[in-house]
């Protein structure tokens, strides 16, 4: 009986120890794709005139499409923000979903809306749609604003492309600031491409306590909180080291819901975005990816990695929580939706790499790493912890994690350095000494509870609340 308990303690020890070795493997590997997919981008764009671009007559238009439910207070500021994007010919589209606060009517008041006939086309199922308005003045050209029943997210944003005018469509959050030429970078894939781009995404960054001036970044600051702090070198390890190095490999299956850009009518062929599944975003990617494969059309996404959108991170353990548990959630649908791609080849690097690197080091590994824990603490109380060779192994995972974020610093420098001041990146070196222990837990817990929630079937997005960005960087 003892060697059997000691046996399989021992598989046990070597599993977790495979485990942790293909992982830090692929973190190797993606940082290295990255590093050479940030270079090629600076070579080719770093001597770039927008100016030469925007007065191109071949520029495709674009509908941008922004979903808003009970965002009275910022909603009118967001949108003027929005009129002023440097680009020659786009549409703002806003989708009132079903707001119960007075958001409809203080934009019908401040931008002289008007109703119209409400034409548009059924491309997708929505909830119904009540009104269409557009301003009276000249200024306010290209604002529509779209008022339909309560549907979610996913539902609104399909309103707006049964409703949009134009063929490339760009899909943001209301609340998001972006930079003032990000649609022209976003656009740059879809241009002089030999193969049907069907979607572009962006760096999304952190504008918590950044001084913000109508809809603009003017100073660029770090987080007041430690929450913040390491949301920070969350997101440069997702896009600068995660998502690059998928961009380089065409096995991207996130575009973020914050900030990103489509081929209309590929969504439509696609379906729309699923309103069924709390990760909506990632699922309509997948899913288009999956239809052109399966048709055969040669296509291509495209990834930018200049910080064109800046967004609210939670800065409250709880709200942190919920919004993981939400991501958790939406990664494990798409997988389970789309388990015809894993391991097929039929479908190239996203049957063999992507979609199982997404479910064994995505979806598996805050679970495994929970049911690590519990192993060692079984351990421990049965006194089979040598803890010489414990601490060995703990100093170098804990090494190799501060090495790996400390390199996303880097990348940060290298590529486009909006934290100037050197006291921020020694502040971030300082988080990342602690992020391990202090942050980690709090995001591996939230996914196990996410996949639990799952479990147990639930469907909700849970309470986003934000603190808001209009008085970001004031004391």
């Amino acid at each position: 009986m003892q060697l059997n308990a000691t046996t399989i303690i021992e598989v046990f020890s070597v599993l977790f120890l495979i485990y942790g070795l293909i992982i830090i493997s692929g973190y190797i590997f993606s940082a290295f794709f990255s590093i050479f997919e940030i270079r090629d981008y600076k070579r080719r764009n770093n001597f770039q005139d927008d100016a030469a671009l925007l007065q191109s007559a071949n520029l495709p238009a674009i509908s941008v499409l922004a979903p808003a439910y009970n965002e009275e207070a910022n909603l009118v500021e967001n949108i003027r923000s929005l009129l002023t994007l440097n680009y020659p010919s786009f549409e703002i589209v806003i989708i009132n979903d079903g707001s119960k606060d007075n958001s409809l009517q203080k934009l019908i008041t401040t931008f002289q809306l008007e109703e119209q006939e409400p034409i548009h086309y059924n491309h997708i199922a929505t909830k119904k749609l009540k009104g269409i308005y557009k301003s009276k003045i000249k200024a306010y050209k290209n604002l529509r604003v779209i008022d339909k029943e309560n549907g979610g997210k996913a539902d609104a944003l399909n309103m707006g492309i049964n409703c949009c005018i134009h063929d490339v469509i760009c899909c943001i959050d209301v609340d998001c600031v972006l930079e003032r030429n990000s649609l022209l970078k976003l656009i740059r894939p879809f241009l002089n491409n030999t193969k049907r781009v069907i979607a572009s995404g962006g760096i999304i960054r952190v504008a918590n306590n950044c001084i913000i001036e109508d809809g603009r970044i003017i100073e660029v600051r770090l987080p007041r909180t430690f929450l913040g702090k390491a949301q920070i070198l969350e997101y440069f390890r997702a896009f600068l080291m995660g998502r690059m190095a998928w961009s380089r490999v065409d096995g991207l299956l996130l575009i973020s819901g914050a900030f990103g850009m489509f081929d209309k009518q590929t969504v439509i062929e696609a379906g729309g975005y699923n309103h069924n599944t709390v990760g909506e975003d990632m699922e309509l990617l997948v899913r288009m990816r999956r239809v052109m494969r399966e048709q055969g059309i040669p296509y291509k996404v495209g990834f930018v990695p200049d910080p064109l959108c800046w967004t609210e991170v939670p800065e409250s353990t709880q709200v942190l929580r919920r919004q993981r548990n939400r991501w958790a959630r939406g990664t494990v649908e798409t997988l389970m939706l789309h388990k015809k791609m894993l391991f097929n080849p039929k479908y190239g690097v996203l049957g063999l790499l992507s979609t199982p690197y997404w479910m064994f080091f995505e979806w598996f590994a805050p679970i495994i790493e929970f049911i690590g824990i519990l192993f060692f603490i079984v351990l421990m109380l049965l006194g089979k912890i040598n803890f010489q060779v414990f601490m060995i192994f703990f100093i170098v995972i804990y090494t190799f994690s501060i090495l790996f974020s400390i390199t996303a610093i880097f990348f940060e420098e290298y590529s486009f350095q909006q934290y100037k001041k050197p006291k921020y990146m020694f502040m971030l070196i300082f988080t990342a000494l602690l992020e391990p222990i202090l942050y980690h837990p709090i995001v591996m817990w939230a996914a196990v509870k996410g996949n639990i929630d799952l479990i147990r079937g639930k469907k909700s997005w849970g309470e986003m609340s934000r603190a808001g960005l209009g008085n970001s960087g004031k004391t």
